[in-house]
């Protein structure tokens, strides 16, 4: 980073916020492993010296308790830590951070929350040292707006009624939620196939519910319906050899990432697992400061960054913004089902257009939450 570049992300932040935020989930959200009944939200608002802020959210889908948590962890663990000190950088802060809080980290058995709080905070700042230097964050990180994007989330009752009304909305890729059963799986990919025709990207995700077996016998039996991807088949925690084994085997892309922390952990699902399509979740882990140097290494590698993201509004357009920084070939996820969260946390001008969005102008991630709007919805707030 040259001298200026640098001297313009320097920062310090006098004041950080949580929100959490929850809404109807209607219908549930279905996975694999469990059912949403309502939509969470963690949103984390940074102030700096200069009185600039910036906003960014924090991956809390599950357990259900899990945005009140992480948004405690917020207050009673990063922000004593954040607070009053001058930072060279956001990425020098996100280090810094890690680095202090890896014992607690451990004592706790909460590694995983504790990283996603920081990589909510992580976001936040970059939005806000993109607002003090009024320029829109793909620009200041040197990327273009334009970005292909694809639509998830899609549940196994009569999914293609999904697809089509996100195709008349401007999607052309489609990915759908497997793991249900193998025959009913393999008949929802066939009718999603027929209903969206030859030329639609399909992908499946199965959120790890299978064991290697069924995985190689369920690659087998979609490998006729020219699928972009295989999701997540595995436990994220099986052995890397058993991942190659598969990716060996399979003639689908095999994917993932969304749960994995840390630039280790990347290059072994790379280079031990064999994955093909990358997925870091920038709200689990890594915000944009862990993120951006993994999908380089993505890139540099010959891989496809697709970031993950399945939560409000605030999290999604810092998904396009780190997908449009870091440009190649690949999507971003924006989920199929109904969410206030996601639809007013968005920029105003968020739409799809033949598969691809554009990102405006505007300074930083280009939103500022409407608190009043929101209010009835915020169930705890902290540091106001």
């Amino acid at each position: 980073m040259d001298p200026d570049m640098a001297q313009e992300n320097s920062f310090e932040i006098t004041r950080l916020e949580t929100f959490v935020l929850r809404v109807p989930a209607s219908p549930p959200v279905r996975t694999s492993f469990g059912v949403m009944h309502d939509r969470p939200a963690l949103l984390v608002r940074v102030t700096g010296k200069e009185g600039v802020q910036g906003w960014g959210e924090v991956w809390c889908n599950f357990p259900a308790v899990g945005a009140e948590h992480r948004a405690r962890l917020l207050d009673t663990c990063i922000k004593p830590l954040l607070l009053g000190q001058a930072w060279d950088s956001p990425a020098a802060c996100f280090d810094a951070l890690g680095a202090r809080l890896r014992i607690l980290a451990i004592q706790s058995g909460e590694p995983g929350p504790l990283a996603q709080a920081v990589a909510g905070v992580d976001t936040a700042i970059w939005d806000m040292v993109a607002r003090r230097a009024r320029q829109p964050l793909w620009r200041h990180l040197g990327g273009q707006p334009t970005i292909r994007v694809y639509t998830s989330g899609i549940n196994p009752d009569q999914p293609e009624r999904i697809a089509e009304a996100k195709a008349r909305e401007g999607y052309t890729a489609f990915k759908l939620k497997v793991g249900f059963g193998d025959q009913r799986d393999e008949d929802n990919v066939r009718i999603l196939r027929q209903a969206m025709g030859a030329g639609a990207t399909l992908m499946v995700d199965a959120n790890q519910a299978w064991t290697p077996a069924q995985s190689a016998d369920m690659t087998q039996r979609l490998a006729a319906y020219d699928l972009a991807w295989l999701e997540e088949p595995l436990p994220a925690d099986t052995p890397w050899p058993v991942w190659r084994t598969l990716a060996e085997q399979s003639s689908i892309p095999i994917a993932g990432g969304e749960n994995l922390r840390g630039p280790e952990a990347f290059v072994a699902a790379m280079e031990e697992g064999g994955m093909a399509v990358i997925q870091p979740d920038l709200g689990k882990w890594g915000g944009f400061s862990g993120c951006l140097p993994v999908a380089r290494d993505v890139l540099a590698r010959g891989r496809t960054f697709c970031p993950h993201w399945l939560g409000g509004g605030i999290g999604l357009t810092a998904s396009l913004h780190l997908k449009a920084a870091i440009g190649g070939v690949g999507y971003v996820e924006v989920d199929s089902n109904p969410n206030m969260l996601r639809d007013w946390l968005l920029p105003a001008d968020f739409a799809v257009k033949d598969g691809t969005v554009t990102l405006s102008g505007e300074a930083g991630l280009g939103v500022t939450p409407d608190l009043e709007r929101l209010r009835p919805y915020i169930v705890a707030a902290h540091g106001g």
